[in-house]
């Protein structure tokens, strides 16, 4: 199941990543969207955190570098989604500094998104290679 969790989140940091290089603007209005909501806006990201990091810690849980990459970015996602529920006032904070004037960060993010789905690739199919 290891290998399959790997592809998994370089799937989905593939597709998110050029979404954000090339949807960046759309991303601006899905964060206004989220503000527009109150606390529902925070909450209904942290769901979003919530279901990826749990499904990575739950079928990836390896200790051992490089592999341990994954494991910690599920605990992160984990931790983001926790923030989201315990603290929605400094996420809609958070939101209200995002718009098109920022919007390049929000490709930057993209970017990364793409190196980890890489990544996560190469770690997925190393093993396969003799």
């Amino acid at each position: 199941m290891e290998r399959e969790i790997q592809v998994f989140v370089a799937v989905n940091f593939f597709v998110i990543g050029l979404s954000h290089i090339f949807q960046r603007s759309a991303w601006v209005e899905f964060f206004a969207k989220l503000h527009s909501l109150g606390r529902l806006g925070p909450f209904a990201e942290g769901f979003l955190y919530l279901n990826f990091g749990a499904m990575i810690v739950s079928f990836h849980n390896v200790w051992t570098f490089p592999k341990v990459v994954l494991t910690l970015i599920g605990w992160v996602h984990i931790s983001k989604a926790l923030f989201r529920f315990v603290a929605p006032a400094a996420v809609l904070r958070t939101y209200e500094r995002m718009g098109m004037e920022r919007a390049w960060q929000i490709q930057v993010a993209g970017g990364f998104s793409l190196a980890l789905s890489a990544f996560f690739l190469f770690l997925a199919f190393q093993e396969t290679v003799p």
